[in-house]
């Protein structure tokens, strides 16, 4: 009889603890830009701008800590983290730009739909680049 191997897994703890994190953080911006846009009247690109940092600040800490366990050279990889982060918003500032100013959707469909593919292109480079 032979034993039995272990299915590969799909997703790894790593990437589903990423996507557990980056939800938080995800969350985080997108309420903190609602309010800030809808509710405090805060122009949508200064409020993506607010609302951005605080998710990127929120993934970085709980990544560093329970995901990736690196607390080693914090400042580089904060700086590294943030820089990443900074890519997210450029991206998030042109589709808000090209959808919601140029086109007139509205701004919260915009910021909603693009989530998903800062929240990708962050996690690729943020393997590789900030805790790699």
């Amino acid at each position: 009889m032979t034993k039995l191997e272990p299915r590969p897994r799909l997703i790894s703890r790593e990437l589903l603890l990423y996507a557990v994190i980056g939800g938080s953080g995800v969350l985080l911006d997108y309420l903190l830009f609602l309010v800030l846009f809808n509710y405090v009247g805060v122009h949508h690109q200064v409020a993506n701008a607010l609302s951005t940092t605080a998710g990127i600040t929120n993934n970085f800490v709980l990544n560093s800590v329970f995901n990736f366990r690196k607390t080693d050279r914090i400042l580089v990889r904060f700086l590294r983290f943030y820089a990443v982060g900074i890519a997210g918003i450029v991206l998030t500032f042109l589709l808000l730009a090209a959808f919601s100013t140029g086109l007139g959707i509205d701004a919260n469909l915009v910021k909603l739909a693009s989530l998903p593919v800062v929240l990708l292109f962050q996690y690729t480079i943020n393997k590789r680049w900030s805790f790699g």
